[in-house]
């Protein structure tokens, strides 16, 4: 296969937290790269008129409950830890998000996302705060203040509204939302079969 299967991610969600931490052993089971894909999952929620889980599932009698057995079978079937729910969730990933493509464009994308998510999810902080954030990245050894201005650059907007408008034309309606070819898997159930796909099981 000429191109490795596509992430479609945000840092606020937990699930796409989860799916990063499964997604190196993957690869190195398959031998094959995912493409990680910044979008912002207000934005697809918006486009798709969908809600987060926290809402979708508050109220339901055993939904919540079949969840949280879902994201241990998950946690101990990909063997990665568990996240540390965040206390200022939810949290407004959009300049996040937006430094995230300045991060693909400044050549510390990788270092970025593993930081980002995290002052999220491991050590989560308040990360819709410029200070906060700006601190945060810095700590992990990034510009945090520099990749924070580029994100208001009007490139760099740009570049986040076409991924998102990109991934609802495709299909997408969440995160995480994986792309192997034409085929779209959604949530963090299904690497497992993405897995399955990619090693030509």
């Amino acid at each position: 296969m000429s191109s490795g299967p596509q992430f479609m991610f945000d840092f606020g969600s937990p699930n796409a937290f989860l799916s990063h931490e499964a997604i190196p052993a993957i690869e190195q089971r398959t031998g094959v790269k995912f493409e990680y894909v910044p979008i912002l999952l207000g934005g697809i929620f918006k486009a798709t008129n969908n809600k987060s889980p926290a809402e979708t599932l508050a109220g339901i009698k055993n939904k919540r409950e079949f969840h949280a057995v879902e994201t241990e079978r998950f946690i101990k079937r990909f063997q990665v830890k568990p996240y540390i729910w965040n206390p200022f969730f939810p949290v407004n990933t959009l300049n996040l998000m937006r430094a995230a493509v300045a991060a693909q464009l400044d050549g510390v994308f990788e270092k970025y996302v593993d930081a980002a998510f995290h002052h999220m999810w491991v050590e989560p902080k308040k990360m819709d705060d410029p200070e906060v954030a700006a601190k945060a990245l810095t700590a992990s050894g990034l510009d945090g203040t520099k990749l924070l201005a580029r994100s208001q650059e009007a490139d760099v907007k740009a570049k986040l509204i076409e991924n998102t408008q990109s991934a609802v034309e495709r299909g997408a309606f969440g995160s995480p939302t994986f792309f192997v070819g034409k085929q779209m898997f959604f949530g963090k159930e299904q690497l497992r079969e993405v897995e399955e796909l990619i090693s030509g099981k």
